[in-house]
């Protein structure tokens, strides 16, 4: 008797195991479908998204291009003066030292996981399997009144001071729409090492066939004190025509 009760047991086990990671591939089947397609998605080879970030009672306008090759530029506006981040080549990444205003170039490390980070574009869900990624169900939760799934995907380990650490994102998909509207991810490097960030996604709208979000939240979780900001998406442009010149460091 114990021993069929036993086999049940794995059995009821292993149909669950395999229900969950058929569904958690399902929630990204549906999530592709309802925002625009899958082969619409991989047809993007570069987005130019321009906006404000609203950060303490003040509107800053914004730009940003991403490229499927790994280019990006971002470029924030304040009191007239232009700084720019997340500015990147292919080989060399650098930012706007907000203090002296001149361009710094990031060390080798920080420049190595941007580098990894090339490979989400247009979305980090997309041929998650062919990048290396795992993906796994939790199981569903409410957040703020809307039921979700909670999915967690495990991408390549960046290097922090010369040690590997694990890139964990937990993503929650409304289980109606099927579409992100929180993201969770613990911060591995810089002042707020160790503790968990926020981005909250809403305003989903409809581009050349593609559904984006376009307000993102941003926020450390249990840490008021770190403050919050808004981006505002006024605009997006698929495969923008853009200037090598503009990623380059500018010479000094």
């Amino acid at each position: 008797m114990k021993t069929i009760q036993l086999l049940a047991a794995f059995f009821i086990l292993a149909i669950t195991a395999t229900t969950q990671a058929q569904t958690a591939d399902e929630i990204l089947t549906n999530y592709f479908e309802n925002t625009g397609g899958t082969d619409n998605w991989k047809a993007i080879k570069g987005m130019q998204m321009n906006g404000i970030v609203k950060t303490q009672g003040v509107e800053l306008p914004f730009e940003q291009i991403l490229m499927a090759d790994g280019r990006s530029y971002s470029k924030a506006n304040f009191q007239g003066q232009d700084f720019y981040q997340d500015i990147y080549d292919g080989e060399t990444l650098w930012n706007t030292n907000q203090i002296s205003q001149k361009a710094e170039k990031s060390d080798a490390e920080t420049t190595a996981n941007r580098k990894l980070d090339s490979n989400d574009f247009p979305d980090k869900f997309l041929n998650y399997k062919e990048k290396g990624y795992t993906l796994e169900l939790i199981g569903k939760e409410t957040i703020e009144g809307t039921e979700t799934f909670k999915i967690k995907l495990t991408m390549e380990p960046k290097i922090i001071d010369g040690q590997e650490v694990p890139s964990i994102v937990f993503v929650y998909f409304d289980t109606e729409n099927y579409v992100p509207i929180v993201e969770e991810q613990e911060i591995i490097s810089g002042p707020s090492k160790g503790q968990i960030s926020v981005n909250k996604f809403s305003d989903y709208e409809e581009v050349n066939g593609l559904y984006f979000p376009f307000s993102i939240i941003q926020s450390v979780k249990d840490n008021p004190a770190f403050g919050q900001f808004e981006l505002v998406v006024k605009s997006i442009e698929f495969n923008p025509e853009v200037s090598d010149d503009i990623f380059a460091f500018p010479e000094q």
